[in-house]
């Protein structure tokens, strides 16, 4: 018979949680420990464990979320007829939202279970009734109503996707949202000179340009004292980078790193860039077994452009995928044209979502397109010869 409990604590997950979720830093419970006691401060993280005759065969991340869509999609002077478009939308779509996954991660970090214990249909049957569950529980401990709720993020060939009858019978709409970038290491990279070498020479110029105009500055991985102690810079170098952000829907909290740090020890890096012992930017990264995920970056615009700190950056993320024997870097979403110049290749992405006012979840797919425009971009290809 299957099962399912949902968690409102990591102090509470079963003792074998982190042996079925062994292949995904983002699912184990120090990483969830971390963002529970450093989250956003409109996320609420609930876990869930789905059972048969009492074993865990299954999990998900479950996340509460206070979200306002006038925050999320950033309004752009465009026309003042599309401005107040997007903002009369925005107030109709503002609420509360239940997110199987990870708001504050690119990729499907929302669930495993075991394939030979449950089928996808049986698990994610007990999906729905643990959102059932929350919406009732929310509406109790809040008096609020659950607006909508959304499965994110899945790649194009996931398994996810052989179940999409079930989503058509809950009235989930899939969705394309922006691709996620992905550098595959290749064998022969052992140093980043292996890397600059399968450079055309257009790139190869590009390379040798960027790290040019970083001279004089320094990059040192930060160890956990280091980090204890710049947590306010850090943040203040973050937020100059959210607040320029498009799509945005919470701000991390000033502990955020450090919580990560504490909690994810070696598996957690922090690199910070130095300007006359000054810190002007800083990068930080996952470790997730043999994928490099990049997480959270910042840097003081007065050195972005002059120095191409942001290009150095991602030089710098592959460096380390590189020489640490990683499969890939995970680049994420967002500023693809650059993270292509780089290597990146967009991996295409979806998710399910339904709002449950009847009339918007008909309208909701086209109004998400609407507000979630796809971006135009070139992508870049450094590795092919001249």
């Amino acid at each position: 018979m299957n099962t399912y409990r949902i968690y409102r604590s990591c102090k509470e997950l079963p003792e074998n949680w982190d042996v079925i979720v062994k292949h995904d830093v983002f699912l184990q419970s120090n990483y969830l420990m971390a963002l529970e006691k450093a989250p956003p401060n409109n996320i609420q993280c609930f876990y869930l464990g789905v059972f048969k005759d009492g074993e865990l065969i299954g999990v998900g991340l479950i996340q509460h979320v206070r979200l306002y869509l006038k925050d999320m999609f950033r309004l752009k002077a465009e026309s003042c007829f599309k401005d107040v478009l997007k903002n009369n939308l925005a107030k109709l779509l503002k609420g509360h939202v239940l997110v199987l996954g990870n708001l504050t991660h690119t990729g499907q970090h929302a669930m495993y279970f075991n394939q030979k214990s449950i089928t996808q249909i049986e698990f994610f049957e007990q999906v729905f009734k643990a959102f059932n569950e929350l919406e009732r529980l929310i509406k109790i401990q809040y008096n609020k109503k659950i607006h909508a709720v959304l499965l994110k993020d899945f790649f194009k060939n996931d398994q996810i996707h052989q179940a999409k009858h079930v989503f058509d019978s809950h009235k989930l709409h899939q969705v394309a949202v922006q691709p996620n970038m992905i550098m595959p290491i290749l064998p022969n990279w052992k140093h980043m000179d292996d890397y600059v070498a399968s450079l055309n020479s257009k790139y190869k110029t590009r390379y040798k340009r960027a790290r040019k105009k970083r001279s004089g500055i320094r990059c040192e991985e930060l160890h956990i004292n280091a980090v204890e102690s710049y947590s306010n810079q850090l943040h203040a170098l973050y937020l100059n980078v959210c607040k320029n952000a498009d799509f945005n829907t919470f701000v991390l909290p000033q502990n955020h790193f450090y919580q990560l740090k504490k909690e994810l020890k070696d598996s957690f890096k922090v690199f910070g860039y130095y300007y006359h012992d000054e810190l002007i930017g800083f990068f930080t990264l996952l470790c997730n077994n043999k994928s490099l995920e990049t997480y959270f970056l910042g840097y003081d615009e007065n050195h972005q452009y002059n120095n191409q700190l942001y290009l150095n950056m991602l030089y710098d993320m592959a460096k380390f995928g590189i020489e640490n024997n990683f499969s890939s870097v995970i680049y994420a979403r967002t500023a693809m044209e650059i993270k292509s110049s780089v290597g990146a290749k967009p991996e295409p992405m979806f998710m399910y979502l339904k709002h449950n006012n009847l009339v918007m979840n008909t309208l909701f797919k086209y109004i998400f397109r609407f507000m979630n425009p796809t971006q135009k971009w070139q992508e870049r290809h450094p590795f092919l010869k001249d």
